[in-house]
């Protein structure tokens, strides 16, 4: 055999890193309350400020529910750029004021990965973010960043729960307000706390009809009483058991008592999961800060070098634009200016805590059955769950297994039943199922929410088409150093013989193995 090193990498991995093509002093991801707050703050102390924020979604990934559960519920303006574009700017008057100090605002824009120098990443030439519209995707270095996600809809499924105007109160605000393109008349909310309330209110601003708030509970976890005199009826004690609809959507909500006895149907065409909102950390994850669970939510403890936390992936409460302000002086103190320290904002209370999440749970379990999808994309259901039940397109289903026998080997966790039952593993990246997944692990497994260890996130942390991702400029020379089939000794082809009769050749010899 002639001398030939067929196993090494002729490139070094320094060399293959796809190269930034924009720099940012502070980067800033989103540009709601808390993370408009920190661009306006870091613009006026000088500092060259990027603002990237997502909205206006593209029609695609509002019909996926991402990043918030939408439900089909939307008109066609959606797919209206411009209007849509139009939409944003007249509901954010910050931008105006962004604009004016010089903020290079990137609207439309989704950041889909972060990239600090860590294990795997050594190599890294600088710190950068992932970033996309909708026809390409790029690198943007950064000398500082702040991460100001905001959060996304609480999920319950039940039966009925893919017709047609079943949305969360998140992406009801977004349609309603931000875009105004709600495509509904008479709503019936689930929940009776804070952000139940505030999803009345809106509703009840925009001319819609609040046909009812539902509360699983006997008593209502909130001030009702505002929305109780403009004619909104409070059933407490109550679970919805079914959405009823049609091709058009939702005609009815069915709720049944919590403590047994007769149904109630309540008319309407949508329904509004208002039980809770949940704060979102995949690029926090993705970028390496420790996450940890306190105040009923996962939430960023610890941040690598140079990235800040803001809004409510920091916890922020109802403060989201003090914690930007304090985030964005952080930032403005790690690159040598001399401002002053403020103190996060404090946490405010809330109700959605796991007890009441799990009262929820367990009242949508009983009064809806094990045979309700807790995974739309996958189809996987309650009972598949609980059984750990492989996917039905194997046709191997297992018997023996159940979660409470996985449970005696150890602590189960999301990542090891997504990869036994597929579960969260789906077009929406778990966005509808990733929480009432763990609730139903630690309802199978008779242990508290919070054992239920955090699943893993990975970038993309967008559904990006391929095509989008493909678009990353990579040029010739680095292009001939990647590989096929690192390590296969058999299998492995230098990227410059592909398609030669170099290829040939190897494969001849390679046969001898």
């Amino acid at each position: 055999m002639e001398d030939e090193d067929v196993t090494s990498d002729f490139h070094a991995i320094g060399e293959k890193h796809t190269t930034a093509t924009e720099q940012a002093e502070l980067l800033v991801i989103g540009a709601g309350e808390a993370g408009l707050a920190a661009a306006l703050e870091a613009a006026r102390a000088g500092l060259q400020v990027t603002l990237v924020d997502e909205n206006p979604l593209g029609a695609g990934l509002i019909g996926m529910d991402v990043p918030l559960l939408f439900g089909n519920r939307w008109t066609a303006a959606v797919q209206n750029k411009g209007r849509m574009l139009e939409q944003i700017l007249s509901t954010n008057p910050g931008l105006e004021e962004a604009f004016e100090l010089g903020v290079e605002v990137k609207l439309g824009t989704y950041a889909w990965g972060a990239f600090v120098a860590g294990p795997n990443l050594r190599s890294l030439p600088e710190p950068v973010v992932g970033l996309a519209d909708e026809t390409r995707s790029w690198l943007c270095g950064f000398k500082r960043l702040i991460i100001a996600s905001g959060a996304r809809d609480l999920v319950f499924s039940f039966k009925g729960f893919e017709t047609p105007g079943v949305v969360g109160a998140l992406g009801f605000a977004s349609l309603v307000s931000k875009y105004g393109a709600f495509n509904g008349r008479r709503i019936v909310i689930l929940g009776t706390g804070d952000l139940a309330v505030k999803t009345a209110q809106t509703a009840l601003d925009a001319g819609l009809e609040v046909a009812a708030m539902v509360e699983v509970r006997d008593a209502p976890q909130s001030d009702v009483s505002l929305m109780v005199s403009r004619g909104v009826e409070v059933i407490t004690g109550h679970v919805i058991q079914e959405a009823q609809g049609n091709a058009d959507g939702v005609t009815a909500a069915v709720l049944a008592p919590v403590s047994g006895g007769g149904s109630k149907t309540i008319a309407c065409d949508t329904i509004v999961l208002a039980i809770g909102a949940v704060p979102v950390i995949d690029l926090a994850d993705v970028a390496g800060a420790k996450i940890a669970r306190r105040e009923g939510a996962y939430l960023v403890e610890t941040a690598p070098a140079g990235v800040f936390f803001a809004g409510d992936c920091a916890g922020a409460g109802t403060d989201a634009a003090a914690s930007g302000r304090a985030a964005a002086h952080a930032a403005l103190r790690s690159l040598g200016q001399d401002v002053p320290v403020m103190a996060a904002p404090v946490p405010s209370p809330i109700t959605d805590t796991d007890a009441y999440r799990m009262d929820w749970m367990r009242a949508l379990m009983t009064a809806g059955g094990l045979d309700v999808n807790a995974c739309t994309c996958e189809e996987v259901t309650r009972r598949d769950l609980l059984t750990v039940q492989p996917p039905r397109y194997l046709d191997a289903p297992i018997a023996s297994r159940d979660l409470a026998t996985l449970a005696q080997d150890g602590p189960v966790n999301q990542d090891q039943i997504k990869r036994l039952t597929r579960a969260c593993m789906g077009a929406c990246q778990a966005r509808r199922c990733r929480e009432q997944v763990a609730m139903i692990m630690a309802i199978g497994t008779e242990r508290p929410l919070s054992s239920i260890a955090l699943a893993g996130y990975r970038a993309p942390v967008r559904p990006l088409p391929l095509g989008v991702l493909a678009t990353s400029e990579e040029t010739a020379e680095m292009i001939q150093g990647w590989n096929v089939w690192f390590g296969i000794r058999t299998q492995w082809v230098p990227y410059a013989d592909i398609g030669t009769e170099r290829e040939i050749e190897r494969a001849g010899r390679m046969a001898h193995f």
